[in-house]
């Protein structure tokens, strides 16, 4: 039986390709504040998948709402 895993935090390259942007982009948005920081998990930096969801689909408000995309 094959086992499906579930995404629950990312990288920042497997973040931006989740949003198909390359990872500098990606770095932008979050500098700009119009994603999420990422967390601190150790040594790394991971993102949650369910918050950048949420913010894509409209339902979590942006970090910074000054922010427009």
């Amino acid at each position: 039986m094959a086992r499906h895993e579930q995404i629950i935090y990312a990288t920042d390259r497997t973040a931006a390709r989740l949003l198909d942007m390359r990872p500098a982009e990606f770095r932008d948005l979050v500098s700009a504040g119009a994603l999420p920081a990422p967390l601190k998990i150790g040594q790394h930096e991971r993102w949650s998948i369910s918050d950048i969801d949420a913010i894509v689909r409209g339902s979590k408000p942006k970090p910074t709402e000054e922010f427009d995309l």
